[in-house]
């Protein structure tokens, strides 16, 4: 007989294959709601962390959501770097250097090597000092999944590897509901979605008027009741 490791699912469980759900810090206003819904369907993600403004009026790696990340790691979720201030690469400066522009004009700055290293690991010592015990990967994302050929070889020289997110993976949760209401990004999901896919989503979108939060739960039990298992990324990543 095949033992499974605690909390693991049974390939019978996971007959149309793995998927990898990964959740950006955002705006908060519904993490609460989000987090009990990956609760009650056993499903944990992984998380790429920012210090980003939230809904309470601080920022999201706080001391105020202090209690909110100690609790997703004792429920499983495991973390990594989305950059501390959530700038956006905005093109190389020459070897060894790359541009980083604030989107609120809050400022623009040039990284070298340093520098970069300094901006991925700053998240996460706020984390750790949130949640000692929480399981941080070798991984990061870039804000907007915005890369540049040096941003990306600097984060490998910091010892991280970026994770985007693959095609059918963007769930949607960032476009106004207007155009992109949630039935509608629901059906989708569960038309496109294949094994492997690296699913993006935040703990909240200030911009959405009716939060994507209000269909996850569909989201994910279509894609259960189709044979998806989900899981957190591996420490190499997913491409």
């Amino acid at each position: 007989s095949v033992a499974f490791p605690a909390g693991a699912q049974a390939p019978a469980q996971c007959r149309a294959g793995t998927l990898y759900l990964t959740i950006d810090t955002g705006w908060g206003r519904e993490a609460e709601q989000i987090a009990a819904i990956l609760r009650r369907h056993g499903v944990r993600a992984t998380l790429f962390v920012a210090n980003e403004p939230t809904v309470t009026g601080d920022r999201s790696l706080s001391p105020g959501w202090a209690a909110f990340w100690r609790a997703r790691a004792a429920e499983g979720h495991v973390f990594a770097s989305h950059t501390d201030r959530h700038w956006y690469f905005r093109g190389d400066a020459g070897p060894g250097r790359v541009r980083y522009v604030s989107r609120t004009r809050e400022g623009e700055e040039v990284l070298d090597q340093a520098g970069m290293c300094r901006e991925l690991a700053r998240p996460i010592e706020r984390l750790r000092e949130a949640a000692p015990g929480a399981t941080v990967l070798p991984l990061w994302r870039a804000p907007g999944g915005i890369t540049t050929p040096n941003a990306v070889r600097m984060a490998e020289a910091c010892g991280l590897h970026h994770q985007g997110w693959t095609a059918n993976g963007f769930l949607g949760d960032e476009v106004p509901s207007e155009s992109q209401p949630n039935a509608a990004l629901a059906r989708r999901a569960l038309a496109t979605i294949r094994d492997g896919e690296v699913l993006v989503m935040h703990w909240g979108v200030r911009s959405r008027r009716d939060p994507y939060a209000n269909v996850l739960e569909e989201v994910i039990t279509g894609l259960q009741s189709r044979g998806f298992c989900f899981a957190t990324l591996p420490p190499g990543g997913r491409r």
